[in-house]
């Protein structure tokens, strides 16, 4: 015996004790058919009545049992053959006792002596024992359910101790009568394996189905980090050029002032140290953004858009076809670059839907100046023609989101009564920088 051979032999107790003592089922989860066994148990019911009547006859007036003894052994078989569908480990144990415990009553009756003999009950000429057609259809039908519910292995353990244990009962029983041992054999195998083979399969959907949703999940995931990403980089350019001015506008302070003080230019060259060291760092984390921008060179360093080049924009998509009317209400004033920013990408992704997503439609952009938001309105109407199915989420939606919720601000998206679509923004515009909103009306009028 090889050590492999010992090591495994040592093992398959605690194994068997591990799968087969223990009323737990499928790992992977509640299988979804489960959710018909109300439906399963009116037909598995009357299956097992018709066990009871078939194997109560058997027990009683061959193996001659006696009526009680016959009919509890039948009622619990049969009780059996129901529970597997809800604990099948213990309910297959259950079979598998109730066959032992049956098999001295059939030697008896083999032997043509009756256990229990009563008036009227002739010992038969040939006893079917253990497996005649009833009991094949318990053991059958609880494997299979069985197989539908727990791993392959403990299946093949509990297939293989059925056979051992009926193999060994029908060494004390003639086999002369009844189906046989091989074909007993055989229908439980087949019990077993389509059991196995369906769990499979359920357990193969039911992963193919985690994994789309976290694939589903990874790519709405991506796709935010794609569009932060490129926000990120826009504001970056912003704000790279803000520290660029503070930096040059703090070296040029000492020559606007006669006889500087020593006091004034350590200030002044402290901004202007720490605005390049903030500029130097800005540049390196932009560096990073870019390594994989896919944008040409030129591009990469043109001058983010505001809204003084919304009429360009309005007059790009006139000129691929598109009906657009823009209108601007408010005073406009000067707002801060994220907000020109902001506002120009939300009207340019909306357009963009427009086009992309309403062939023939007419557009309306409403640009609104309050007095302390922008409000943003992009209107379209229902399109003149079917619309291509889109081949995926885009980002449009979500960049929109994303740069309103930076701001602080709220945006509302979706269809209106008339089939179109409609994109409404309103952003936050503080005052600049160096000058705080007016409270008083009269401090507001010097």
């Amino acid at each position: 015996m090889t050590k492999w051979t010992a090591r495994v032999l040592r093992e398959l107790p605690r194994a068997l004790h591990k799968d087969l003592m223990t009323s737990a089922t499928d790992p992977n989860g509640r299988p979804r058919w489960l959710e018909w066994r109300p439906v399963i148990l009116v037909p598995l019911v009357l299956l097992a009545m018709v066990v009871l009547i078939t194997n109560t006859n058997q027990y009683t007036f061959e193996l001659g049992t006696g009526l009680l003894l016959g009919l509890l052994f039948a009622g619990v078989q049969s009780a059996a053959f129901v529970a597997a569908l809800y604990r099948p480990v213990p309910a297959w144990w259950t079979s598998v006792l109730v066959m032992v415990v049956i098999t001295p009553f059939a030697t008896n009756a083999s032997s043509g002596q009756l256990v229990f003999p009563r008036e009227g009950v002739t010992i038969p000429d040939h006893v079917a024992f253990p497996w005649n057609e009833a009991n094949i259809a318990v053991q059958a039908g609880v494997l299979f359910l069985l197989a539908l519910r727990v791993r392959p292995r403990i299946t093949a353990e509990a297939l293989t101790i059925t056979m051992l244990v009926g193999f060994a009962c029908g060494r004390a029983v003639p086999w002369s009568d009844g189906p046989g041992p091989g074909l007993a054999a055989a229908v439980l195998l087949v019990a077993a394996g389509m059991g196995a083979a369906l769990r499979g399969l359920v357990v193969a959907r039911t992963r193919l189905v985690v994994q789309e949703e976290l694939t589903a999940e990874e790519r709405a995931r991506r796709t935010l980090l794609e569009e932060r990403n490129r926000i990120a980089r826009e504001l970056h350019d912003v704000v790279a050029h803000h520290m660029s001015v503070i930096s040059i506008q703090a070296q040029v302070v000492p020559h606007l002032v006669d006889n500087p003080s020593d006091e004034l230019r350590e200030n002044v060259e402290g901004i202007r140290r720490n605005a390049v060291d903030a500029l130097t760092e800005l540049r390196r984390v932009l560096g990073v953004l870019r390594s994989e921008d896919p944008l040409p060179q030129a591009a990469r360093h043109a001058p983010q858009p505001t809204l003084d080049r919304l009429d360009e924009l309005v007059d790009n998509a006139r000129g691929a076809g598109v009906e657009v009317t823009a209108e601007t209400t408010g005073e406009p004033r000067p707002l801060s670059p994220g907000v020109e920013l902001s506002a120009f990408r939300i009207v340019q992704e909306a357009l963009s839907n427009a086009m992309r997503h309403a062939p023939g439609a007419r557009v309306r952009v409403e640009i609104g100046h309050g007095a302390s938001e922008v409000a943003v309105r992009v209107t379209n109407t229902a399109p003149d023609r079917a619309v291509p199915p889109s081949p995926g989420a885009g980002h449009g939606l979500l960049g929109m989101r994303e740069r309103t919720a930076m701001l602080g601000g709220e945006i509302v998206t979706g269809a209106t009564p008339d089939g179109g679509y409609e994109v409404a923004a309103i952003l936050p515009t503080p005052p600049p920088a160096g000058r705080a909103a007016p409270t008083d009306p009269a401090e507001e009028s010097r």
